[in-house]
């Protein structure tokens, strides 16, 4: 699929609801392929940047001894960073076009900083993989689009940068979505594929269509993702709302009123539909739905309303309330895709802190099944009993509470959660359920 397939199949309804959505994207791609720069770009060639901001990197440009601006610099915030030319850390950067917002997460190229990658990429609805015109598409950006498709980001962009470096060929660009399109085909997905000729040193086809590369027919990179959907149909469609906050005004007006607050995570709700909380599958009745002070008549997902029901049932922090009909999974022992952040490695049998669904519960790791190549991409038998930093790895986990979740493919809020250590209390693992 090209970046013009897409735009064609857009509904009315979803270009009226562009101009206040906020698009979270991610930058993604090997050392040097230009994901910094490319952010740069876009900051600089839109008018998006500050005064000031301008000047440091103006100042850059004279303590480091470069012939032009590096805009990589805008992103790149830490020394370290600019001292060696890389990035190190996930550095995010917000901005506006005239049709909506953006949260840009751009991720660092090393193996070594995988973990960045996934979370980058854990909250991202689309994902830019940034390819070497002269280097094609090598190891580390399978690695990167391989993440993005298991953390199931829906639209992946393939940038061949650097277009410039060979004479804006169009038969090498033909030559590497080729190949990157042949190596989809062993990948199951349901992500959508856009590929795209730039060069974000020289600005073609980053804010303005490149006069560079006539012969290519699609949009610059910010109008197409000003027209890219936020929220795609899913096939899931089952409300789930997991319970944030007690609304307890404790007020002489209010002195009985009790809401429930959080963020629609999936399906509709409408005032008079009937619900089931977990745990306990109490059943009640939506009496009304609150946002901002105002009632409304439904809510939808991505929304953050506050729910009241007709009757009086035992819900607090954590508590799912869902469709009646739509009961979630339920189990103490869960399998997942674990991705391990933290320098003291994983080891199994031990006992760690789980937040999941805005609830804590304690679990153990029982089993280390199989883990990730990163060179192959391919699961295998792991021969340790220990997860190191970086790896990602299929495992079981016991609760010693009953979870109520769902598949991360299927809900990305309720199929996730978090590995906390016991003793430090540090976030040590990002989890996806599996079975």
């Amino acid at each position: 699929m090209t970046l013009t397939d897409q735009k064609e199949s857009k509904s009315t309804n979803a270009d009226n609801l562009m101009s206040s959505s906020v698009l979270r994207i991610v930058t993604a791609g090997s050392v040097d392929n230009g994901k910094s720069t490319l952010i740069g770009r876009l900051l600089y060639d839109s008018k998006k940047i500050l005064q000031d901001q301008l000047e440091n990197i103006e100042a850059a440009k004279e303590r480091y001894g470069n012939e032009t601006i590096n805009l990589a610099f805008l992103t790149d915030g830490l020394r370290a960073e600019r001292e060696q030319g890389i990035t190190i850390d996930v550095a995010y950067r917000y901005f506006s076009s005239d049709k909506r917002k953006y949260i840009l997460a751009d991720c660092p190229g090393h193996v070594q900083y995988t973990k960045n990658m996934v979370t980058g990429a854990s909250t991202a609805e689309a994902a830019i993989i940034l390819i070497d015109a002269k280097a094609g598409f090598i190891e580390q950006s399978r690695r990167h689009t391989y993440l993005s498709l298991l953390l199931g980001v829906s639209n992946i962009i393939f940038a061949v940068n650097k277009m410039d470096l060979v004479d804006y060929s169009q038969e090498r660009y033909q030559d590497i979505c080729t190949e990157i399109q042949s190596w989809l085909e062993s990948e199951e997905s349901n992500s959508q594929y856009h590929f795209l000729p730039i060069s974000a040193l020289e600005g073609d086809n980053i804010v303005n269509k490149s006069e560079n590369m006539t012969w290519f027919e699609g949009e610059s990179l910010i109008n197409f993702l000003d027209d890219l959907p936020v929220n795609p149909a899913s096939d899931f469609d089952k409300f789930r709302y997991p319970v944030q906050w007690v609304v307890r005004p404790q007020s002489r007006e209010f002195h009985d009123y009790r809401g429930y607050a959080g963020t629609v995570a999936s399906g509709t709700i409408s005032i008079g539909d009937e619900v089931s909380v977990y745990p306990g599958a109490q059943t009640s009745k939506i009496k009304n739905i609150q946002i901002g002070g105002k009632d409304v008549e439904a809510v939808s997902p991505g929304l953050s309303p506050t729910l009241l029901l007709e009757d009086d049932v035992d819900i607090s922090r954590g508590s799912v309330i869902c469709a009646k009909d739509s009961v979630p999974r339920s189990s103490n022992r869960i399998e997942a895709i674990l991705t391990w952040l933290n320098a003291k490695p994983a080891e199994t049998g031990k006992r760690y802190w789980m937040k999941h669904n805005k609830r804590w519960t304690k679990v153990i790791l029982e089993n280390l099944n199989n883990e990730l190549n990163l060179q192959s991409l391919v699961f295998e038998e792991s021969e340790s009993s220990k997860l190191e930093l970086n790896s990602i790895a299929k495992v079981s986990l016991n609760s010693s509470e009953e979870l109520f979740y769902d598949l991360y493919k299927e809900n990305k809020t309720t199929g996730s959660f978090i590995i906390v250590d016991e003793a430090s209390f540090e976030t040590v693992a990002a989890g996806m359920i599996t079975e």
